[in-house]
């Protein structure tokens, strides 16, 4: 079953059971999902509708902090519950310790020695790492790590 598929299941069962806000936060994934395969005149694959649930996730988080600022503990807790739906579709977190084998083993790879070398690494890193890790805090690491 595809990750669009089920998240389509998600938003039947919390039909039924009468879960308001976490039907409204499905739909809103939904949405965004068809809007991007409209936009594209594609059909997204698992990747893809991962890429756009990270995005949706990242909107809020940036939202939180603005609404923190303004003293809105209301919004701050209606976007804390939609991140916490959101994050029910990303695949399991990688631990301190796999990111850290990961970049170390994408630095021997593509023999990074500086932080010039950022680019190669990230891209390397990305391609093991996306949806698993917080690309932002991955990036700090490697940046630490090649500046060393």
């Amino acid at each position: 079953m595809s990750l669009k598929d089920r998240i389509t299941d998600d938003m039947k069962s919390a039909m039924r059971a009468g879960e308001k806000d976490r039907l409204a936060t499905i739909r809103l994934a939904l949405a965004a999902l068809k809007q991007r395969e409209v936009d594209e005149r594609i059909v997204l694959d698992d990747a893809q509708v991962l890429a756009v649930i990270e995005k949706m996730i990242k909107q809020r988080k940036e939202a939180i902090t603005q609404f923190e600022a303004g003293g809105r503990a209301d919004l701050v807790a209606k976007e804390s519950a939609e991140i916490r739906v959101l994050q029910t579709y990303l695949p399991a977190q990688m631990s301190d310790a796999e990111i850290d084998a990961v970049i170390a083993e994408a630095i021997a790879s593509t023999g990074a020695t500086s932080i010039k070398d950022m680019g190669k690494v990230m891209g390397a890193v990305k391609a093991k790492a996306q949806g698993k890790a917080d690309m932002g805090a991955v990036s700090a690491r490697i940046k630490q790590k090649l500046s060393q």
